[in-house]
């Protein structure tokens, strides 16, 4: 494995950054102010990607894009670094058009859209014309198992009916949003994995009602994260998504990079985290010494560069394999990574709020922003017990494969 960046990557990262230190750090101020004063899209958003657009620096994250696709379309390893740099600014993502969940809803068309549903959802998702949204977590189960989703997609001639309840759905309340993919069930008698489906569903459609934004730790997103309700949701029957039955393999397929993604914005974070943490240590003194000279503040630092790296290096590892053998076969990988990556973040967030006492709480910093981002990456894409027991069970079986009828040997008395 070779994770150095490549000339191509490190121009890259160099015109990333510096269009951000340009053009989208001095607005951020600004960003915030219209969005508490409720405009949103806030005023510059489009002015922004027309501009990221003409330099190049679009769909950065979606290998395999087509001659006639806008973008330079990167490899997960290649795209790694540049997200990160994205995630030092949660919004903007949106710039590049490399902001979720539009990133995995387009991988998702990518790879499995008729002509048509590419040429009225995928085709405006890539330009940057309209916004989307995926609709799969449910209140009354456990969702991060999708096989146990309760919305029902029933077949009724040419079209699909669908009944249901949705909530925590990322970007529903964004006036740009136009299409949800809805994931239920259409044969609950099936065996278990091919029970659910994906189908397109507008989202002014009749009977779709977005009920209400859900703050997350009182912190509102502009883009919702929303509770819908569908009632007798009638949607023709060619907006299914890939075939009947096939909605839990592909919600596999999607969930694989959207889990990395956040990962690399995650690293973004606590990297500003740091940053901020070892400036207000070397300014501020609390009884005659600066924080930094103080052995526990010197030592957060010191813990905080270590757990970084090393959930960076992981994240590279787990992109590497998707890049080489496919999200299905570095399935432990993903885990992993979703499973350190959120603590780490946390973590690194948390010590340095304490470094800045009082104002650490306050909106004069972005950390408590920061953090809510990261507690919050705690639940999204699969809570991190959901994970480990993943982790748990291919580390068991892997022994079991490898021991095969040795394994007897873990019961003899001088093993014990």
């Amino acid at each position: 494995m070779d994770f150095a960046y490549t000339p191509q990557m490190e121009e890259l990262r160099r015109q990333v950054q510096t269009f951000i230190d340009d053009h989208i750090l001095p607005r951020n101020r600004q960003w915030h102010r219209e969005v508490k004063q409720g405009q949103f899209p806030v005023s510059f958003m489009e002015d922004l990607k027309a501009l990221a657009k003409s330099q190049g620096l679009w769909n950065l994250f979606l290998p395999g894009l087509r001659d006639d696709e806008p973008g330079i379309g990167l490899s997960n390893l290649e795209y790694a670094p540049l997200a990160e740099i994205m995630g030092r600014i949660p919004w903007s993502s949106e710039v590049f058009n490399c902001n979720a969940p539009d990133t995995g809803n387009m991988e998702l068309l990518h790879l499995f859209a008729t002509p048509a549903q590419r040429q009225q959802w995928l085709e405006p998702l890539l330009n940057g014309e309209i916004r989307s949204a995926f609709a799969m977590t449910e209140p009354d189960v456990a969702s991060s198992d999708a096989t146990n989703i309760q919305t029902l997609i029933r077949r009724d001639g040419d079209d699909y009916v669908i009944n249901g309840r949705k909530w925590f759905i990322t970007n529903a309340a964004h006036p740009n949003c136009k299409v949800l993919i809805v994931m239920g069930k259409t044969d609950p008698e099936a065996s278990t994995h091919l029970q659910q489906s994906m189908v397109l569903v507008p989202l002014d459609n009749p009977g779709v009602e977005v009920v209400r934004n859900i703050e997350v730790l009182n912190h509102v997103a502009p883009e919702g994260h929303c509770e819908i309700v569908f009632r007798d949701v009638r949607v023709p029957a060619a907006n299914l998504l890939g075939e009947e039955g096939g909605g839990f393999a592909m919600a596999q397929a999607r969930l694989g990079p959207g889990r990395i993604h956040h990962c690399m914005r995650s690293i973004g974070m606590a990297e500003l985290a740091l940053e901020l943490a070892i400036d207000r240590a070397q300014e501020r003194k609390a009884f005659g010494k600066y924080l930094q000279q103080y052995s526990t503040v010197s030592e957060w630092i010191a813990r905080s560069r270590l757990e970084i790296d090393q959930a960076r290096l992981l994240v590279l590892k787990a992109a590497w394999m998707i890049d080489k053998v496919g999200a299905k076969a570095a399935r432990k990988e993903i885990s992993m990574i979703k499973a350190v990556i959120p603590t780490m973040h946390t973590n690194v967030v948390d010590r340095a709020i304490q470094i800045f006492g009082a104002m650490g709480l306050s909106p004069d910093t972005p950390l408590a922003d920061l953090y809510t981002g990261g507690r919050a990456l705690r639940f999204a894409d699969g809570p991190d017990e959901v994970h480990l027991r993943s982790i748990a069970k291919m580390e068991i079986k892997g022994r079991r494969d490898r021991l095969g009828e040795s394994a007897a040997y873990l019961t003899a008395p001088e093993y014990r």
